[in-house]
């Protein structure tokens, strides 16, 4: 099947024609891949014969998905420049990432909203667009409705029993600057949660 047909499945469809020029361009293994919670995307440079890898989780909205291709991309860019001697997220990457953002930029492909939070996330892009908050909580609002019992972490009452996907069962506790502090109960140990961690409710305080 068509390359551009397949990505506009997953990105806003203007934006496919030239995310599949990139793939061709930096010869790059493109994956569309399983969910992860840890991360929305991978890169993964050259290495025992193998050429560049990104890859993209399936099940983000679109702007996300898009967001994430970029990200993905200024890496590899980043990787072609200067091999090891940049850091991942230094100020390479940032510069590249920013002008790679500007052509999404120029043919206005995301909502106001968006793109007010990601011109404030370029300012000084993060590691992840998950940890720039504001950017994140923008994305997930163009998100398919989530189940009724799927719940962000910021927004349980103290004391809230949760658990997560594979099954584990955490309390809510009190707030450590950016994240929350929470303790599975079959180990008492505590876990840093971020804010916007989605977990199904099993009991409220």
């Amino acid at each position: 099947m068509d390359k551009v047909k397949v990505l506009e499945r997953y990105l806003p469809p203007e934006a496919a024609p030239l995310i599949s020029r990139w793939i061709d361009y930096f010869k790059c293994e493109f994956k569309i891949s399983r969910n992860r919670n840890s991360k929305f995307g991978d890169y993964r440079a050259p290495y025992a014969g193998k050429g560049h890898r990104i890859s993209v989780n399936y099940d983000l909205n679109p702007y996300a998905f898009l967001v994430t291709t970029v990200h993905e991309f200024a890496h590899l860019h980043t990787w072609n420049e200067h091999k090891h001697k940049a850091k991942p997220h230094g100020a390479e990457w940032k510069n590249n990432f920013k002008r790679m953002m500007q052509p999404f930029f120029e043919k206005d492909i995301f909502p106001a909203d968006i793109k007010h939070a990601i011109s404030n996330y370029l300012d000084n892009p993060a590691a992840s667009s998950c940890s720039d908050l504001n950017l994140y909580r923008s994305l997930r609002k163009y998100d398919t409705p989530k189940e009724a019992d799927v719940h962000t972490v910021e927004k349980l009452p103290h004391k809230t029993i949760f658990k997560l996907k594979d099954g584990r069962i955490f309390r809510k506790e009190d707030k450590l600057r950016k994240r929350y502090k929470c303790v599975e109960l079959s180990t008492k140990r505590v876990y840093l949660f971020s804010p916007v961690a989605e977990v199904e409710v099993v009991q409220q305080q």
